[in-house]
C-alpha cells in the first residue's frame, strides 16, 4: 500500500500504523504467504476498510517476564565509595501491558482516514519509604503497590492519507526517525518487542546507573514520538519515498492547563516556568521547533531486498533569560540542577542514516547516528564534542523461529558540565531470539551486556564525583501475547 510503512523481516507488527491489515511476514515483502507463524499476531487480525466504511480496532499486547542480572549497581554506595547497606535480589518477575485503540476509515472519494490512541501501563516506584520512616508504605504489600499504578496515553494522533498524496498525522506519535525506521534499520526486530537495547530486556530490570543507556537513536523511543507534531510521509516513487515531520516543543500544549495533576505545579497563567512552549526562561537545556526531513529507498533485486534511509533534524532552543549563564567550570559547583540548565548548549543540528540487506532468511543492519545531539535528542553544550553511534546487527527469520544479535557504540558528551574534562562512552550487546508457540504468542529469550564510563562521573550516584563505571549483564526469558 502507497504510505505504508516497510515492512521489518520478522517483526513485530507496528502499532502505529495507519492501516494495519496484516501481521508482519518473515519475508522482505511483508507476504502473508509464510503462514499463520511467522507473524506476531493472528494474520488478518486488522481488517481493511471498504470505501465508505470505518473499522475500530481494540488490540493489546501483555508481556511477562523473568530476569536475572549482575551489575556493578547491586550493592550500593555513599559518594565517598563506603556502602550504603542497600543490596538488590539478581532475580526477579515482571510484566506489562500495553493497549491499542484505533479507527480506520476509507471515504467513497477514496480518502483515508482514522486515529490511534497507544496506553501503557505506569508503575508504582520501587518504595515510596521517606527518610526516618521504617515501616508502612504502599510498597508494604504487593496490593497496596498496585494500587500505585496507572494506566497513560502515550500516543493519540489523527490521519488523513491518499494513495497518491501520502500520510498526514497530527498528534503524538512517530516524527521522521521512527516513520523511516519501525525496527530494521537499527535491529530492534528480533525479540517480539521486549525492547532490545532500546530500554527492554533486561536492561529493564537492572539498576540504571550499570546498564541504563540511553537509546540515542531515538527509533521507537518516546524521545521523539512522545512529542506532539506535524508529521508527512509520502508515498513511494521508484523505491523513494520521503517523510518530514515538525515538533514545537517537548511535549503536548494542553499541559500548559493541567494545574490538577500531582506531577504539574499549576497552569501557565502567563509566560513562565509553567508554559511547556516558552522561548526563553530559567532552562536554556531545552530545545524548540525541532524539524526533521529523510528519504528512505527499497528495493528488491533478484534474491536480494536491499534498503537505506538517511535523515537531518535540526532545532531551535530556550534562551536563558532568569538568571546568568554558567561556565561548564563554574556549573560543577552550582547546587541542584542549576548547572545543567544554566550552561549555554548548541541547537540540534545531526546526521542519521542506515541500511538492511535482507538474503536467505538473514537481514544485516547497521544505523549511525552524529553530529551535534547529547545522549538521546538533547542539546549538546557549547564546546562538547559531537555525538557518534553505531549500532548494527544479524536477524535470522524461519517461519516461527526469529533470532537476533546486535552491538551499539555510543560515544557522546556525557554530562554537560565535564565539557573539557571527559566524555562519555558505552558500549552494549544483545542476543537471543523468540519463538511463535501460537498465533499471536510468542516465547522469548534474551541476554544483554553493557559498559559505561566517563571521567569524573559516578553513574551509581549519577552525578558528577569519583570516576565510577557502570558494567553489568543480565538474561530475560518472557511470554509474550498479542491480539
Amino acid at each position: 500500500m502507497q504510505g505504508q510503512y516497510v515492512a521489518p523481516t520478522g517483526g513485530a507488527g507496528n502499532t502505529s500504523n495507519n492501516n494495519n491489515a496484516w501481521g508482519i511476514a518473515n519475508t522482505p515483502s511483508g507476504s502473508a504467504a509464510a503462514g499463520p507463524l511467522s507473524t506476531m499476531r493472528a494474520p488478518n487480525t486488522y481488517a481493511v476498510p471498504t470505501p465508505g466504511t470505518l473499522v475500530i480496532h481494540m488490540n493489546a499486547r501483555v508481556e511477562a517476564d523473568f530476569g536475572a542480572n549482575w551489575t556493578t549497581a547491586d550493592k550500593g554506595t555513599n559518594a565517598n565509595g563506603t556502602p550504603n547497606g542497600y543490596k538488590v535480589a539478581p532475580m526477579g518477575v515482571a510484566s506489562d501491558i500495553r493497549l491499542y485503540w484505533g479507527a480506520d476509515g476509507v471515504a467513497a472519494n477514496g480518502l483515508r482516514y482514522g486515529a490511534a490512541i497507544e496506553a501503557w501501563q505506569n508503575f508504582y516506584g520501587g518504595t515510596n519509604y521517606n527518610a526516618g520512616i521504617n515501616a508502612g508504605g504502599l510498597n508494604a504489600s504487593g496490593s497496596g503497590n498496585t494500587s500505585g499504578q496507572t494506566i497513560f496515553v502515550r500516543k493519540e494522533f489523527v490521519y488523513l492519507a491518499s494513495d497518491k498524496v501520502g500520510v498526514f498525522r497530527l498528534g503524538g506519535a512517530e516524527g521522521v526517525i521512527g516513520l523511516l525506521d519501525p525496527c530494521i534499520f537499527s535491529s530492534q526486530c528480533w525479540d517480539a518487542g521486549m525492547g532490545t537495547l532500546n530500554g527492554g530486556g533486561p536492561n529493564a530490570l537492572a539498576p540504571q546507573g550499570a546498564m541504563g543507556i540511553p537509546w540515542v537513536w531515538a527509533s521507537q523511543s518516546g524521545a521523539e514520538y512522545a512529542t506532539n507534531k506535524i508529521a508527512y510521509l509520502s508515498p513511494q516513487v521508484y523505491g523513494f519515498d520521503f517523510a518530514f515531520s515538525y515538533a514545537p516543543s517537548k511535549g503536548n500544549l494542553f499541559a500548559d492547563q493541567s494545574g490538577s495533576t500531582p506531577i504539574q505545579p499549576g497552569v501557565c497563567n502567563q509566560a513562565g516556568p509553567n508554559c511547556l512552549a516558552v522561548t526563553s526562561g530559567n532552562d536554556s537545556s531545552r530545545w524548540i521547533n525541532a524539524t526533521a526531513a529523510g528519504l528512505r529507498y527499497q528495493h528488491t533485486f533478484g534474491a536480494v531486498d536491499f534498503k537505506a534511509f538517511g535523515l537531518y533534524e535540526i532545532s531551535g532552543k530556550e534562551s536563558l533569560s532568569t538568571t546568568a549563564y554558567l561556565t561548564p567550570a563554574q556549573a560543577r559547583t552550582a547546587p541542584g540542577i542549576a548547572g545543567l540548565t544554566s550552561l549555554r548548549y548548541n541547537n540540534l543540528g545531526f546526521f542519521q542514516g542506515g541500511v538492511a540487506i535482507t538474503y536467505s532468511n538473514f537481514t544485516y543492519a547497521i544505523d549511525y547516528m552524529g553530529g551535534q545531539v547529547d545522549g538521546q535528542l538533547s542539546l549538546n553544550p557549547e564546546g562538547g564534542v559531537s555525538q557518534n553511534a553505531v549500532v548494527t546487527g544479524l536477524t535470522y527469520v524461519n517461519g516461527p523461529w526469529t533470532a537476533g544479535a546486535m552491538i551499539e557504540s555510543v560515544d557522546t558528551q556525557g554530562d554537560a558540565r565535564l565539557v573539557g574534562v571527559s566524555q562519555r562512552h558505552e558500549l552494549g550487546i544483545a542476543v537471543g531470539g523468540n519463538y511463535k508457540l501460537a498465533p499471536g504468542l510468542a516465547v522469548v529469550a534474551e541476554y544483554q551486556y553493557m559498559q559505561r564510563h566517563q571521567g569524573g562521573f559516578d553513574f551509581n550516584q549519577g552525578t558528577l564525583g569519583r570516576t565510577v563505571d557502570g558494567r553489568g549483564q543480565g538474561i530475560e526469558t518472557a511470554l509474550v501475547m498479542n491480539w
